[in-house]
């Protein structure tokens, strides 16, 4: 991925959902247990990337970690349910397997709601990364070069 030289904000039009995602192996030798946790968010995001209006905005992983971004709170709910997704059967598949081995291996997530303009962001010398990837890069100048200018846009 290209760099981004000098210092760059991210611009994403409208109100967006942040979902952060994780697991943690509790117990490496269960392999059985944790693998298929680890096999099924990337074809989940393929699944997304490959029908954008389902809301994806965009996604990155950082080791067992993923934060994505999303259009709405609704795109994100209704993917989850979806009957007709990988989301859903992956989660089914995951409850079962947790069951049968106890606590080997563990998930969470958070989900935040973002207000239109209510965040502020800066890149050096970077690739497209987090809300810059979902978003547009802009350079941080103007009243973009101090994170209260950002904040205030």
């Amino acid at each position: 991925m290209a760099l981004s030289n000098g210092r760059m904000a991210a611009e994403l039009e409208g109100d967006f959902v942040v979902f952060v995602i994780g697991m943690r192996v509790n117990q490496p030798l269960k392999v059985r247990a944790w693998l298929p946790v680890v096999r099924a968010m990337p074809s989940m995001v393929r699944e997304l990337q490959a029908q954008p209006e389902l809301g994806l905005l965009g996604s990155q992983f950082y080791g067992l970690t993923q934060i994505q971004y999303w259009r709405s709170m609704e795109h994100l709910h209704r993917y989850a349910r979806s009957r007709e997704h990988a989301h859903l059967p992956a989660w089914r598949a995951f409850n079962q397997n947790a069951r049968a081995a106890g606590n080997a291996v563990g998930i969470w997530h958070e989900t935040y709601q973002v207000a239109a303009g209510a965040y502020e962001t800066v890149y050096v010398n970077m690739p497209p990364t987090g809300l810059g990837r979902a978003g547009t890069l802009v350079p941080a100048t103007g009243y973009r070069q101090t994170a209260q200018g950002r904040l205030a846009g």
